[in-house]
């Protein structure tokens, strides 16, 4: 063999490092981190089909790292900030654990204004990217989504109606929600979800509101014994804005036809799926709840039209409170709930 073929050799040897420097052999590594645990609902039966999806779509090029339950260390608070700072590449969080810093996606938090997952997580995406994107700027955002509705559960009491919570403790999720027990006479106690089984235990806390199908993972399906729920068509307690944003800059350095397939796995239709995918365990979760022989009790009409005269004022604060930022409160409220009845489900 002379010289001239050896160099030919070597070329051909050397060009696939050349021209593809991400390979199945060498992936890019990304981190996933978040608060709930790995067993969760939407850990397991959402989270995670979304990285494998990935996954298989990059040829094998990403490959994801997922960190339940901070398993990276800090406090849910601080994980949107891990995202921005590149301690994470991904992160899977709550609007509501950084009171006033997604003051206009709060929106989708109001008392009695969504109506399920998927068609208000669709559009929670469209009033974001119409309205919101500032309060993303520092990510790159992948997915803003709600749950199913919110449901209130009990250790030791049946709530019917809005005075049986007058001086009843109970966990929200968000300052909204704060704001919602708050109007309706309870004493309320914020606090990311997995501080709640330990709070019940003692007494920290006498009730919770989160959706059926967050039960488990919190250990409610155990620890209390009576549920409250709005009719069926109707808008439930409040919803929480969850989201799914990556690092900029790592998604920045990704090559083109990666950064590809990760928009392929954001935006709106991906919102409205993290949404169904998540509501749609609510049914279920709900049915071994009064298999175990708790109580599960549906608020009249009368009772829920008092529920929602009394949170009136939360959403007058919001429109408020934006408007003293810049924005047209009113305006920008008109279209959340446009959105909303857009896409909620059909009667």
């Amino acid at each position: 063999m002379d010289r001239r073929t050896l160099l030919k050799s070597a070329a051909l040897v050397a060009a696939p490092a050349i021209i593809k420097p991400v390979s199945a052999q060498n992936p890019i590594n990304l981190r996933l981190h978040t608060f709930v645990p790995g067993f969760s609902n939407v850990y397991a039966n959402v989270m995670t089909p979304w990285m494998q999806k990935i996954e298989r779509e990059s040829g094998g090029r990403i490959k994801f790292q997922g960190f339940p339950a901070m398993q990276m260390g800090g406090a849910p608070a601080q994980l949107f900030d891990q995202a921005r700072d590149g301690v994470a590449d991904v992160i899977w969080s709550l609007a509501g654990y950084t009171p006033g810093r997604f003051t206009r996606m709060e929106a989708f938090e109001l008392p009695f204004f969504t109506y399920d997952g998927e068609g208000a997580s669709r559009a929670a995406w469209e009033f974001a990217a119409a309205n919101a994107m500032d309060e993303f700027r520092e990510v790159k955002l992948l997915a803003c989504h709600t749950h199913g509705l919110n449901i209130l559960h009990m250790k030791n009491k049946l709530i019917t109606k809005a005075a049986d919570l007058r001086g009843v403790k109970v966990r929200g999720p968000s300052r909204r929600a704060v704001q919602f027990l708050q109007n309706v006479g309870a004493v309320p106690v914020g606090m990311p979800l997995p501080q709640i089984p330990e709070a019940l235990s003692k007494g920290v806390i006498e009730g919770a509101i989160i959706p059926w199908d967050t039960v488990p993972s919190a250990k409610l399906d155990e620890l209390t014994r009576f549920h409250t729920e709005f009719p069926a068509g109707m808008p439930g307690f409040n919803n929480s804005i969850q989201f799914l944003v990556m690092n900029k800059a790592k998604y920045e350095s990704l090559p083109a036809d990666l950064q590809k397939v990760i928009d392929q796995n954001a935006g709106a239709d991906v919102s409205a799926m993290y949404g169904r995918l998540i509501a749609q365990v609510d049914p279920v979760v709900r049915k071994k709840v009064i298999d175990r022989g708790n109580t599960v009790h549906v608020v009249g009409k009368a009772e829920t039209e008092e529920f929602i005269k009394l949170t009136e004022p939360v959403t007058a604060d919001w429109v408020k409170e934006v408007s003293a930022k810049g924005a047209d409160g009113q305006k920008l409220l008109a279209h959340a709930r446009e959105l909303v009845q857009r896409y909620k489900p059909k009667a």
